[in-house]
């Protein structure tokens, strides 16, 4: 099985559809599901894990399995696969469970998180509270920028630790680093902080950093095509996974407002308010910029979209997603990253009013 993988290394980008399997952890989720169907398109025999039953495209097997149970993600593994894509990677013991079955894989794609780059004083997102905090990373950041310690105290610490594993074990391992995840499918979609706004016919927009912050994006179409690349080309190594700009979150409400015909009277604040006001999911005093020539040069990767030419679709589900559910109950990640003070405008009318 590892021979048969090992033999596609020199194939270009442009690689015609194979026979081989392919099994995706947490294939139900955002970036699952993108996955599942980028690889079964591209030939793959597509098994698609996932803690409970689901409807998947034909000719998808669909495998129940907990992620954290060693028997059950043994047992789904089975005799082994040409790939598996592990979407749902958190910490050292999930890299641990992975390695061990290294001998039944030809390779694995596991996803990391761009929010383990740290600054040349150790400073991460991690602790990123006030803007003396915040790292500031060189602009775009390549792999080899330091990471924080590996480690079980944070999100970011237990990536790098899951990261560490994976890398010093038999298994050849393609992690992929993504910035601010954004797909249908999302329970943390940061685009509902302004298609709220527009449904609620707020009548401004109020902008932290002038508007000019930037977080660098990853559209789930262009993950999933960094993992098609990757599992053509077994090796071992980290890259970045971004989208080809970095947008502002300027034109992300400028967008999301244009598709929705919301026309707020746009207010920037230079830098950044003690009460927070105008702060969004993604406002950063400092940019956050991937440079993506590691996975041109290694994968041949091109992107299939961009961030802004990905929005319609998204916002049409998060309207659609919250016509029929509660978005609390839709967004769960989004309610306790954000709180629902996110949508409280008393202050940040009072602070309008002081203004006047």
């Amino acid at each position: 099985m590892r021979e048969r993988i090992r033999a596609q290394r020199g194939v270009r980008a442009t690689v015609p559809a194979v026979t081989g399997t392919a099994l995706v952890l947490g294939a139900s989720g955002q970036v699952g599901t993108a996955v599942v169907a980028a690889l079964a398109n591209d030939g793959w025999q597509v098994s698609a894990g996932a803690r409970r039953a689901a409807v998947w495209p034909d000719g998808v097997r669909g495998v129940q399995v907990d992620r954290d149970d060693d028997e059950s993600l043994a047992a789904a593994v089975g005799g082994g696969f040409d790939v598996l894509v592990d979407c749902v990677a958190y910490t050292e013991a999930h890299g641990r469970q992975l390695a061990g079955l290294a001998d039944r894989l030809g390779t694995a794609v596991v996803l990391s998180s761009f929010s383990v780059y740290a600054d040349a004083r150790g400073h991460s997102l991690d602790e990123a509270t006030g803007p003396d905090d915040f790292p500031v990373l060189p602009l775009p950041v390549p792999e080899d920028q330091a990471t924080v310690p590996a480690g079980p105290s944070t999100y970011s610490t237990s990536k790098v630790a899951l990261e560490n594993v994976l890398l010093d074990s038999a298994l050849p391992v393609t992690v992929l680093r993504p910035g601010a995840i954004a797909g249908p499918g999302s329970v943390f979609p940061r685009e509902w902080w302004f298609v709220k706004r527009a449904l609620d016919s707020r009548p401004v927009q109020v902008l932290s950093h002038d508007g000019q912050s930037r977080f660098h994006t990853t559209s789930t179409a262009n993950l999933a095509e960094l993992i098609r690349l990757a599992a053509h080309r077994p090796g071992r190594r980290v890259l970045n996974a971004a989208d080809p700009r970095a947008v502002t979150v300027r034109e992300i409400a400028s967008t999301i407002n244009g598709l929705l015909d919301h026309h707020p009277e746009e207010i920037l604040i230079p830098g950044r308010d003690t009460t927070g006001i105008g702060d969004t999911p993604w406002s950063v005093p400092y940019p956050y910029v991937m440079d993506m020539t590691a996975a041109e040069r290694l994968l041949g990767y091109r992107p299939v979209t961009d961030y802004l030419a990905a929005l319609p679709a998204l916002v049409e589900w998060i309207t659609e997603t919250t016509r029929r559910v509660d978005w609390r109950d839709a967004f769960p990640v989004f309610l306790r990253a954000c709180g629902e003070k996110a949508f409280d405008y008393a202050p940040e009318d009072a602070w309008l009013a002081a203004r006047t």
